[in-house]
């Protein structure tokens, strides 16, 4: 029998059903890093699209942004931020994170006058650090970098490239590339892989560099791409190491092989090493700190991502920082990483390098966030984050902090209040 209302033709008006969401921050200020993807360059740097409101995720992915946009949704979690920063996660675009022991000795060396050469010449510099991971195990080195994956973690670093290049022969190579791939299967931080077979020319090839070069093109890379143990092939370009024409044969092999290609350039000498990587179409060149104009000219015009690192000047205590001002002002795209190593830059904190970028490298808060978030995303080519928009990875980050430019101005503290990897809160306590 049918009911009464329906027989009548009248309609009974359902109400419609909430959606639902994992997360929402209430009542940020928010740095969306505006709407557009891709890379920031000159006055865009600078520009953060702050956007006073909500962010709400939902299965990874950010669902809405904007003023009262948690209202629409059923939340299974809220954060109320009280006009707190929120920010993409960090993005770390350059480390040498898989590695088995330290260098302190030789930091208290060099800051007693003693010289990187010396010191080399004893066995020390990349050369001890090879010694130290052939003789590790996999465990041993997994076990050893998880606490520091764990403390980029807390310091706002969502997203991080490791490359390998303390191995230096195939096994050791494939086993730090092993424990970099798996430590990020583990998660909750995402990590990028990158083969960099060609950081030193290792002790048993010292008096055959083309031997080495041949071994890196012929059997490593092909190897390492088989195995699918990283995304991109790195070369230390450098005078004495792995100058312009072998530095061009191993990225040549590593592009038939199906890898990216990124560049350490210029860091110590002008070699060209920025030019090469603007004609191969490197993601990135990297240090930058001996560019010349033909080199800036090169990348502007190529778009390759320039990933400074001061860092590693400040700690090497060297006088000459890359010349971010000038990149900028040409257009290239700028990114900050932290190039985490146990020789020449032992931090995890791009908090401290943002520090270093204001003071040395003349940059703003907001190129800075910049350069830490789309930027070092554009630099991975990882376009589904680095932005806070819909559709994107609900990477965040809440800092206890109510205005940007005190990301560089308070400094030697962990500023992070809250931190979400993909929706997921992970680290840090509700505000009360």
């Amino acid at each position: 029998m049918k009911s009464r209302v329906a027989s009548c033709g009248l309609r009974v008006a359902r109400k419609k059903a909430q959606p639902t969401a994992d997360l929402a921050v209430t009542g940020a200020l928010i740095a969306t890093m505006g709407d557009a993807p891709g890379p920031r360059t000159g006055a865009a740097m600078r520009e953060l699209g702050l956007v006073k409101g909500d962010v709400v995720a939902k299965d990874g992915r950010i669902v809405a942004v904007g003023k009262g946009a948690a209202k629409g949704f059923g939340v299974k979690r809220t954060i109320e931020a009280h006009g707190r920063l929120v920010t993409p996660g960090l993005i770390d675009p350059h480390t040498h994170a898989v590695f088995a022991g330290t260098r302190e000795d030789e930091f208290e060396l060099r800051n007693s006058g003693v010289t990187y050469a010396e010191i080399a010449s004893k066995g020390g510099g990349i050369a001890k650090s090879v010694a130290q991971v052939r003789a590790a195990s996999l465990k041993q080195i997994k076990d050893r970098t998880r606490p520091a994956l764990r403390r980029m973690l807390e310091h706002g670093t969502t997203t991080v490239e490791i490359k390998s290049g303390y191995g230096l022969s195939l096994k050791d190579e494939l086993k730090l590339l092993r424990a970099a791939k798996e430590l990020g299967e583990e998660g909750p931080i995402d990590v990028v892989t990158t083969f960099l077979g060609a950081h030193e020319v290792p002790p048993e090839y010292r008096n055959d560099r083309a031997a080495y070069v041949r071994l890196l093109c012929d059997v490593m890379i092909p190897e390492v791409a088989k195995k699918r143990l990283a995304q991109w092939c790195d070369v230390f370009c450098e005078k004495g190491v792995f100058e312009i024409d072998d530095s061009r044969k191993i990225l040549e092999a590593a592009k038939r092989a199906g890898l990216g290609v990124r560049l350490h350039a210029e860091e110590f000498a002008t070699l060209g090493g920025a030019r090469l990587a603007a004609e191969l179409g490197a993601a990135s060149a990297d240090h930058l700190m001996a560019i010349d104009d033909a080199g800036i000219d090169a990348m502007r015009q190529s778009g390759t991502v320039a990933v400074l690192l001061p860092g590693t000047t400040f700690f090497l205590g060297l006088p000459r920082y890359a010349p971010a001002r000038r990149l900028i002002d040409a257009g290239i795209p700028v990114a900050l990483a932290t190039d985490y190593n146990p020789g020449s830059c032992y931090t995890e904190s791009l908090q401290v390098i943002g520090t270093i970028a204001a003071t040395q490298l003349k940059m703003t808060a907001a190129e800075i966030l910049t350069a830490c978030t789309v930027n070092a995303a554009h630099a991975l080519r990882l376009p589904d984050r680095g932005r806070i928009a819909e559709g994107l990875l609900a990477d965040l980050v809440v800092w206890d902090l109510d205005d940007v430019r005190k990301l560089t101005y308070h400094f030697g503290v962990n500023q992070v209040q809250i931190l979400a990897k993909r929706g997921r809160v992970t680290s840090g306590e509700e505000f009360r």
